[in-house]
């Protein structure tokens, strides 16, 4: 176990700007305000009380997205905890059998809430108990991943948390906007993953509505990546990536092979689009895992039924990566902003 350690990229001023940002978007300011003071002053009252807590938390992998989300998680509880909440973070290395592991070794060790990051993480958690509270986080479509006929935005049972779906009827008209011409979209992802699936059904279902030819092109692991991904590239004049882990922890071997290639790369999140694409509607992973934190507190305070808690969700930003729009030539539509290197 361990307490908060990973900081080194965040101020506490940022920290501070990104909790008043997601104060400022949930409903009117004044009732948001008097929610999140009524939070504080329970966290207050648990911390005056002598109580701690002990989170686990299970990250499917390492990469950009991820991270963030769970920098977001710890540095949320820690400002309503401080030190009186403990972390046991486990990376699961991108398989699901692990996440099984490591939530099964939560219930037996009695944590106190599981913040599941990635629907294999939030799927493992869901098996393991059915009354430790579960968050998820960087989690796309929570019916898809629970398998749940008539999901209507809560969860129910011991499980909610926070959505990274952006809006994928946007997502494709991007493709349109830089690409008018374009008559070809290949649609990358792992098999392996439900709500990858779902983005690119749904994106194929939009883009074809434009007349566009969308084909799914799926890989079942990092290593038919790049065999796939290069078939991809040469029957299509653009190349789609959803909010796909595997993709996300393996930019380098999409942008070696589309970028010679002069095929861009759109991708459903900031982190992919630094590592191989040319733009995306993206949400912030970090302010996503910070919500799911403060649900956390709510939680862990008694102030909230987690039964009760529907999913949440975050903005998007128009982003494009200057550096590979230049190499290939690309015009960037106005409102797009570049992504900091």
């Amino acid at each position: 176990m361990r307490k908060i350690s990973r900081r080194s990229f965040l101020s506490a001023a940022a920290v501070c700007g990104a909790a008043a940002a997601l104060t400022a978007c949930g409903g009117s300011s004044s009732s948001t305000a008097a929610s999140s003071t009524a939070s504080s002053a329970a966290a207050s009252s648990a911390v005056a009380d002598g109580q701690k807590y002990t989170v686990g938390i299970c990250q499917l992998v390492e990469h950009a997205a991820l991270d963030a989300a769970t920098q977001g998680f710890e540095d949320a509880l820690t400002a309503q905890f401080g030190e009186n909440v403990t972390f046991d973070f486990q990376n699961a290395q991108n398989d699901s059998a692990t996440c099984a592991t490591i939530a099964n070794g939560f219930v037996s060790a009695g944590v106190d809430l599981i913040m599941a990051n990635a629907t294999p993480a939030l799927q493992a958690a869901q098996a393991a108990t059915d009354s430790i509270p579960i968050l998820g986080t960087s989690v796309t479509e929570y019916g898809v991943a629970l398998g749940l006929t008539d999901f209507d935005g809560t969860v129910g049972g011991n499980v909610s948390g926070t959505s990274d779906l952006a809006p994928l009827d946007q997502q494709a008209d991007m493709i349109t906007e830089w690409l008018p011409e374009a008559t070809k979209v290949g649609l990358l992802y792992c098999s392996a993953e439900a709500n990858s699936q779902y983005q690119v059904d749904e994106v194929q279902k939009y883009l074809e509505a434009k007349g566009v030819t969308a084909t799914q092109y799926a890989f079942s692991d990092s290593n038919d990546l790049a065999s796939v991904c290069q078939k991809a590239a040469d029957e299509n004049d653009a190349v789609y990536v959803p909010t796909d882990n595997t993709c996300a922890a393996n930019t380098g071997i999409i942008d070696g092979i589309c970028r010679p290639a002069k095929k861009p790369v759109f991708a459903g999140e900031e982190g992919i689009c630094s590592g191989c694409g040319v733009a995306t509607l993206s949400i912030s992973y970090y302010d996503l895992g910070y919500t799911t934190g403060e649900m956390a507190a709510k939680v862990l305070t008694g102030e909230a039924d987690i039964s009760t808690m529907p999913v949440e969700y975050t903005n998007v930003t128009k982003k494009y990566n200057k550096t590979i729009c230049d190499d290939l030539g690309m015009t960037v539509p106005e409102g797009y902003e570049a992504i900091e290197e």
